[in-house]
């Protein structure tokens, strides 16, 4: 590495914290409604929404009432995005004549974008129309994120608030969320990357005669809109099959570097809003250096494999399945940034990283990606591990174990076990079933602990809701297509249940005010105990695995062995 690849790191990193304070205190402000200045610019919309959909912001719902309107909505728009593949055909806004989208693949692609996984196992620019893209799939970006958001407002309301059995009201929640956060973050970036050269335009693709003579389609459309909410949302979806190492989406290395803010912007910002919700910032700072220590040794883990594997290749840089324009600094960063969060864009090949570059990407979606984490999720899955850690901190000093002020009880283990292990479940099942059926294992290009890893990491990612392909899996067959399209949902509503049932049953308790044996939250010593309980969860559930996939493929490496 030389200076400039610092100076990137560095730029991003003081880029992040810089705008993340200030966006903290305009979400909590959003999330609480207790803005007046956003109430004069946004109220007028949002009570004519409210008045068009028949909807009460004031009626607050109880945690079971909440969870089935989350459901529902998302059952419903699911249900739309999949008629909308199946038609796009017979629809407008198909200037490029895209027939309609096979029925396993429409469901598994309905699945991914409801869950904000954005798993593509097609290539865009040859299978969307532009009303699929724009209607179907962009829509599905604002609100699949907006409800991870809802998700974490509710729990922290249950956690936060004193004798309450109501967590707000869901329809108020995607309102003012969609509307104060997401839509105008996305304007001002889809701005900004217009400016920078990725298109936005409804004319169709583009014939042209290269240099060499030969003819070349140019493939254009809505991009510019897409990619801002596809990375401010967490979601990850490209537009085109190359994803953000495609030049349209991606053009320049200033828009590498606002897409790589963006990705974390929103999850950063939602862990210093959640402080200030508190009324204790430090809950807050504590949980924001757990989560930047973390991405902090995983960066340098990645960089130090992938540097140190020029020396396995004979002393040549290793730019296979890498953009030029980005360097590898910039590849591995993205690597990292987009697996800590359940962004899933990608701007190079996962699959050419080297074994322990791709193992880290790989781990920080096992770990629930509450490394920072998708916009929502990440908070909310780090707030069950904190549950976790207060809970076992509890059991070795033999007292009631607290958090906020209120007691942890059996009720908020059992769910937060569940919202816990059930990811890994199905990712180790489902991997483990592929290895057993002979058809998908013909979908693999690689064999050996590779070919392991590229079963391991489309579990991963789908189950963790990233959707990021370590690439050379041919994941367009039946077997992957409904396999992956219900870890997905598995992977999104086995968590977001157990979390809201927390946030209900929390929310009832009566607060208790610290003693001397209450156990600090707020503190270093309990961010170190935090980093413990998760490795430890994340260790002995996925050691196994990744030892023998990445683990195995790095000692080989040394010897120059390969399959």
């Amino acid at each position: 590495m030389n200076r400039f690849d610092w100076l990137q790191i560095i730029i991003f990193v003081a880029a992040l914290v810089a705008l993340a304070k200030p966006l903290a205190g305009y979400i909590a402000a959003a999330l609480e409604d207790s803005s007046p200045a956003q109430n004069r610019i946004f109220g007028a919309c949002e009570r004519f929404l409210y008045r068009l959909c028949g909807i009460n912001p004031s009626e607050q719902m109880t945690w079971r009432t909440y969870t089935w309107a989350l459901l529902a909505f998302n059952f419903a728009g699911m249900l739309l995005l999949l008629f909308i593949e199946l038609l796009q055909h017979r629809l407008p806004l198909n200037p490029n004549k895209m027939g309609a989208v096979d029925f396993w693949l429409a469901f598994n692609t309905a699945a991914s974008f409801t869950t904000n996984t954005n798993w593509q196992a097609y290539s865009g620019e040859t299978t969307m129309s532009y009303l699929t893209q724009m209607l179907g799939l962009c829509s599905h970006n604002f609100l699949s994120a907006a409800t991870g958001i809802a998700v974490f407002a509710a729990m922290a309301r249950g956690l936060i608030g004193k004798q309450v059995n109501t967590l707000g009201n869901y329809w108020a929640d995607m309102t003012r969320i969609t509307l104060r956060i997401l839509l105008p973050l996305s304007i001002i970036l889809a701005l900004a990357l217009a400016w920078q050269g990725v298109p936005q335009t409804l004319k169709s693709n583009v014939p042209v005669t290269t240099i060499e003579g030969a003819q070349q389609t140019l493939p254009l459309g809505p991009v510019a809109s897409q990619i801002a909410i596809k990375q401010l949302g967490t979601n990850g979806g490209g537009f085109y099959n190359a994803n953000s190492a495609h030049p349209y989406e991606n053009p320049t290395p200033l828009t590498n570097l606002l897409e790589m803010i963006s990705m974390f912007l929103i999850s950063a910002a939602l862990v210093l809003a959640y402080g200030k919700m508190t009324g204790n910032r430090n809950q807050g700072r504590t949980l924001f250096a757990v989560m930047f220590a973390m991405f902090a040794v995983g960066l340098a883990v990645s960089l130090w494999s992938e540097y140190s594997s020029i020396g396995a290749a004979g002393g040549a840089a290793v730019m296979e399945g890498k953009e030029t324009r980005f360097g590898i600094t910039n590849s591995v960063l993205w690597s990292v940034v987009t697996t800590d969060t359940s962004t899933g864009a990608v701007n190079c090949m996962h699959s050419s990283l080297s074994p322990l570059s791709g193992g880290v990407a790989m781990f920080n979606i096992m770990l629930g990606e509450l490394i920072f984490g998708g916009v929502g999720e990440g908070m909310y899955s780090m707030l069950l591990f904190v549950l976790l850690t207060v809970f076992l901190c509890g059991l070795m000093v033999g007292r009631t174990p607290e958090y906020l002020g209120k007691k942890i009880e059996k009720r908020e283990i059992q769910m937060a076990i569940v919202g816990t292990l059930a990811p890994g479940a199905v990712i180790l099942i489902g991997s483990a079933l592929t290895c057993a059926v002979p058809s998908a294992l013909a979908c693999l290009s690689a064999k050996g602990p590779h070919g392991l890893s590229e079963i391991l990491y489309a579990w991963t990612s789908s189950t963790g809701n990233n959707g990021s392909a370590f690439a050379g899996l041919n994941a367009n067959t039946n077997f992957f297509n409904i396999g992956l399209a219900l870890a997905m949902l598995a992977g999104r509503f086995a968590v977001i249940v157990p979390c809201l049932a927390i946030a209900g049953s929390m929310g009832v308790k009566q607060s208790c005010p610290p003693s001397a044996g209450t156990l600090p939250t707020d503190t270093p010593t309990f961010g170190v105990l935090l980093v413990g309980v998760i490795l430890i969860v994340a260790g002995l559930t996925f050691f196994p695995a990744l030892a023998l996939g990445p683990g195995i493929e790095h000692l080989l490496m040394l010897k120059g062995v390969a399959f």
